[in-house]
Order: structure tokens, then sequence, then C-alpha cells
């Protein structure tokens, strides 16, 4: 009877603990259950809608470039009334006052950027079209020299000083071209193969706007002190000054002498823009290639051809005066469009915030080009 017992007993036990253990199963079955369940998507969720339709370029650039028009009407209008005020300085200066007073609106942007990246080369090219290589050849030799020292050492003490300041890599390089070359259009070239952006170029830009400023005003005032000949002032405008506009403003108050010698000067200085561009190029293709990401830009760009082609264009002889004149007012109007659509991109609260460090790079980069083509004038020509 005992055994009996015993027999049912671990019968029961037995049953009990297979239960158990198939009740923790079928638990853990439907966990899993759960869980693929939850991580499906509900078969009610409605399919994404399609992106709206992208507008046509020419509707959504037109208002921007409406925009921008107005703004070179003005700058024109402006330099009318104000002959020391250069159309290009003005425009700059426009287009950072309508963008930080609220003038242009969002809508306006997308046309805006439009016109600054294709109307900058397009100035560029057609700025090659102001100088001929026989002019830059009747300069003599001292101040060949001048202009070579005075843009190989502001452009390589801007570097170091950028560095020094701890300015962004992408702003040095663009103030160091814009500061040594010829200004915002200068800047703009080198931002096409460099790793700047949008906030390095905008930057450059007001910088070249603001110390150019200044120098136009401050030369002239120190010619007479200086002891310098109307040669010798407009060869350190010339060399010194950033955009061209600005350098005539600097030259005029010294003669008719000094105003045409600082415009050769400041289109010899101009033509270094292409080995310059190139040399960046160069540099960035080996960069790229080292790092294999595939972006490399061209060996030389395009508008970089475009303005060698068009100086021997001019160098020929061939075309007329009237035809240079009708391209000159061309070329300020399209650079004009180009800087006040470069003016809607800065942001003057972003650059007082933070670019203390930046002003003081322009700075330095103005004296050390003034001082350095002035001793330079001294000692070569």
């Amino acid at each position: 009877m005992s055994e009996r017992i015993t027999l049912t007993l671990d019968i029961t036990v037995g049953y009990e603990r297979i239960a158990h253990w198939a009740y923790r199963q079928d638990r853990h079955a439907a966990s899993l259950e759960s869980m693929h369940l939850s991580t499906r998507a509900p078969a009610s969720t409605p399919a994404p809608a399609p992106p709206p339709p992208r507008r046509p370029a020419v509707l959504r650039h037109a208002p921007g470039l409406a925009v921008v028009a107005v703004g070179v009407a003005v700058a024109f209008a402006v330099n009318r009334l104000l002959p020391v005020a250069g159309t290009l300085t003005v425009a700059v200066a426009l287009g950072v006052l309508a963008r930080n007073a609220g003038l242009v609106r969002p809508w306006a942007l997308p046309g805006a950027r439009f016109a600054t990246r294709r109307l900058l080369r397009t100035g560029v090219v057609l700025l090659g079209l102001q100088l001929a290589v026989g002019q830059v050849l009747r300069l003599p030799a001292g101040v060949l020299l001048v202009v070579l020292v005075t843009v190989t050492i502001t452009f390589a003490v801007t570097l170091a000083a950028g560095r020094l300041l701890r300015v962004t890599s992408g702003t040095s390089l663009l103030v160091a071209t814009g500061f040594s070359i010829c200004g915002a259009s200068a800047a703009a070239a080198m931002d096409a193969v460099s790793d700047s952006d949008e906030e390095d170029l905008a930057t450059a830009v007001a910088l070249v706007t603001i110390f150019g400023g200044a120098a136009l005003l401050l030369l002239p005032l120190v010619y007479g002190p200086l002891g310098l000949s109307p040669v010798r002032a407009g060869a350190w405008a010339g060399a010194s000054v950033h955009e061209v506009a600005q350098v005539v403003a600097a030259a005029s108050p010294a003669g008719a002498t000094a105003l045409a010698t600082a415009v050769v000067v400041k289109l010899t200085r101009v033509v270094l823009l292409a080995p310059l561009v190139a040399g960046r190029s160069l540099v960035q293709r080996a960069r790229s290639s080292a790092h294999g990401d595939g972006r490399r830009p061209p060996l030389v760009p395009l508008f970089v051809l475009g303005f060698l082609a068009m100086i021997g264009v001019r160098s020929t002889g061939l075309v007329p005066h009237p035809v240079l004149g009708g391209v000159q007012v061309v070329t300020t109007l399209v650079l004009a469009g180009a800087l006040f659509g470069l003016g809607t991109g800065v942001h003057l609260r972003t650059l007082v915030r933070t670019g203390g460090r930046a002003v003081a790079l322009g700075l330095v980069s103005t004296l050390v080009a003034a001082g350095t083509s002035l001793a330079a004038i001294h000692l070569f020509a």
C-alpha cells in the first residue's frame, strides 16, 4: 500500500513539473510574439506623402534676382551722386544692410545665392579685358618687384596670423587671397577651389569692405606727410588697397599720374590671381586623392582660363576702345550684382559675436599689405 502511495506521489510531482515547464514555454513564446508584433509597423499606417513638385529654376530665382537688380541700380545711383563711393563697395554694403534690416526675405535668398555663384565667375573672366600684357611689361622692373613682394608676403603672413588668432582655415585663406590680390572677387575665386563655406566667404567680403573703405579714406591723408611723388603714391595705392574701385578712389586725390599708375599696378596684382588659384587647386586635388573621396577640383578652374584668355584678347590690341569701355561697365554691373548677393549672406550679429578674431586678422593683413608695399617702393622703385 505504501509503495502505491509513493508511486502516485511521484507521478503527481512529475506531472506538475512537466505542466510547469510547459507553462513557462508558452509564456516565453507569447512574449516573443508580442515583441515581434510591436516592432512591425501597423498595417493601417498610411504611406508617406510624395514630396511636392520642385518649382522651375526660373520661378525659384526670379524674386531674388529682382532684388539683386534693384540693389545694383541703387549702387550705381549712389556712385553717380558720390563718386568717391565705388559701385562695388556700395553694392556689398547695401546687401549687408538689406539683409540685416530684414528687407531681404527668405524667398529672395535662392536668387541672391544664384547671382553670387554665376555672376562672380563671369565678372572675374571679364576683368581680364581690363589688362593687356604690354601694360604690365611697360612698368619698371622695380614696380613689378613691389607687386610680387607685397602679394607674397601679405598672403603668407595673413595665413600665419590666421593660425595664431585661431581663425578658421577657410576664412584665413579667403582673407589672405582677397587682401593680397583684388578683394571680394579674388576671395570668391579661391572659394571655388577650397573647402571654405558660405560663412567664410561672407566674412572675407565683409572685411574687404570694411578695411578697403578705411584705406581709401586714410591713404590720401598721408601722401603729403610721407613725401610721396604722384607715381609712388599711385604705386602704393595700387599695391596695397583691396578692390579696384577702392584703388581708384584712393589714388584720385594724388592726380591723374597717380591714378594711371595705381590702376596698372592694381591690375598687375590681379594677374597673380590665376597662378594662386591654380596652385591652390593642385593642393586641393592632392588632398582629395590622399583621402580617396573622389571630389577633386579641376586642375585649372574654367573661369581662370577664361580670365587668362581675356587678357590675351586685350593684349592683341584688336578690341576697339568703345567696346572696352562698354565691357568695363558690364563688368562693374556683373560684379556689383554678385557682391550685393554676397552681402545678403553677411549676418552682422554673427560677425560681431564670433568675428572678433577675423576682424583682427583683417587689420593685420591690411597693415602688412600697406607696410610691405611702402617699404618695397622705397627699396625697389
